[in-house]
């Protein structure tokens, strides 16, 4: 990465960091943003990612202003959120919630919204919604309890992630596979790269 681009990513999530170094990019900062991610009254899945993603982005904003070491920085955020038709699934901590999500997920198609909100050194907002649509196979007793027993799903959006075990419940996936992850990976390059990010910089490494 180049000295002269920094880049805070408004997130704490190791799979966003993981997918953001398979594209050979490290954030200079990590900074998680603790914000409220309850929906709004009749709110649907894909404005609460946009919204989200957005908000996140501005808090890191508003956390770094006055420090000149992150003057002119990228800040990238981005929320996913899991639905069934219109309603939201969360990103529980609770067993029993976890419980719920995967008896409703059972055999049937979902969705998974990720936003992607860019901010530029020169202070403008650029977004991407990205849409994944995920079948799980139906799910038995024993693949649900063995499931929580794991404690996979903890705080992950719809109760699971399918970079681990919920992978073997995948009948069917159509869009982006890194979307479903947690961070969008040609989205969020095609978005850096089109606002004068230096992708390419790691690249020449080794």
């Amino acid at each position: 990465m180049a000295l002269t681009q920094k880049l805070i990513l408004a997130s704490g999530s190791p799979r966003r960091v993981e997918l953001l170094a398979q594209a050979g990019i490290e954030p200079t900062r990590l900074m998680p943003m603790d914000l409220d991610e309850t929906p709004k009254r009749a709110e649907h899945p894909r404005s609460l990612a946009w919204r989200l993603s957005a908000e996140k982005a501005r808090a890191a904003q508003a956390a770094v202003k006055g420090e000149p070491a992150f003057a002119g920085c990228y800040i990238l955020a981005a929320d996913t959120v899991v639905s069934v038709g219109r309603r939201i699934l969360p990103k529980p901590d609770l067993v029993s919630e976890a419980s719920s999500a995967l008896h409703l997920l059972s055999g049937r198609s979902h969705r998974v919204y990720t936003g992607v909100c860019l901010i530029t050194p020169d202070g403008k907002l650029r977004q991407k919604i990205v849409d994944t649509k995920v079948r799980f196979k139906r799910l038995s007793g024993a693949d649900i309890e063995s499931y929580l027993a794991s404690g996979q799903w903890r705080g992950k959006a719809g109760a699971y992630g399918i970079q681990g075990i919920a992978g073997s419940f995948v009948v069917k996936l159509v869009g982006s596979y890194t979307n479903v992850v947690g961070l969008p990976l040609y989205e969020t390059v095609n978005l850096l790269g089109g606002e004068g990010y230096n992708i390419h910089d790691s690249w020449l490494e080794g």
